[in-house]
């Protein structure tokens, strides 16, 4: 069975997730955005194996410390899709423009594309491409536990901002209600910041997506 927890770091509160197979204790770590001791440190905690960096997007409080932990543990970068690269290749910039320690710049080990799929140990997740946000923004869907990882396509209330380079408000809206409500009412999302919400939730009473 996949198991996770959710750990914010960097000033932004980014929520990076530590997800396991508890039955081979092999774990990725979805958006190690940074505070790369903490992450380590429960990882350690935790007692898994970490085999993979999952990304679902390139915003520097996603990926800023995807660079050094990957060359630092000889891990793989999974995702996001090819339409970031440009953000991938801003890092740099991006940390310094925010006060976030130096990003070191990367190629992902494999890019991610709608309808591929993810495994670790014994589960398989689901990868849809959601742009809008950024446009080359994927989630990590999981049946087996009926959860979602959105990072900022959709937060318990609100939406991704859609004022960045490359962002496209009616993009964002055609991939919610295109790839995450298909997924069903039930599915829990954690999303990149704040708390978790169910889709069926965020259809009834989110203001910006409300009866979609």
């Amino acid at each position: 069975m996949l198991r996770y927890h959710t750990i914010p770091v960097t000033g932004f509160a980014q929520n990076c997730s530590l997800l396991w197979c508890d039955q081979t204790n092999e774990a990725a770590l979805i958006d190690p955005g940074g505070d790369l001791d903490v992450l380590k440190a429960e990882v350690a905690r935790r007692g898994v194996k970490l085999v993979a960096l999952w990304l679902t997007h390139a915003h520097i409080d996603h990926a800023g410390g995807t660079g050094q932990l990957a060359r630092e543990l000889g891990l793989p970068i999974i995702g996001p899709h090819e339409g970031d690269q440009f953000w991938i290749d801003g890092l740099p910039q991006q940390s310094q423009m925010f006060g976030f320690p130096k990003a070191e710049p990367f190629t992902p080990t494999r890019w991610l594309h709608d309808g591929d799929t993810v495994t670790l140990g014994q589960s398989t997740l689901n990868v849809r491409h959601c742009p809008g946000h950024t446009p080359g923004h994927v989630v990590f869907h999981s049946p087996e536990i009926q959860r979602c990882f959105v990072g900022d396509v959709l937060f318990a209330g609100s939406i991704g901002r859609t004022d960045f380079p490359g962002g496209s408000h009616p993009q964002l809206i055609d991939s919610i209600t295109q790839r995450l409500w298909p997924m069903g009412d039930a599915t829990v999302f954690i999303p990149g910041h704040g708390p978790e919400s169910t889709f069926g939730e965020e259809r009834r009473y989110n203001p910006y997506v409300k009866g979609t």
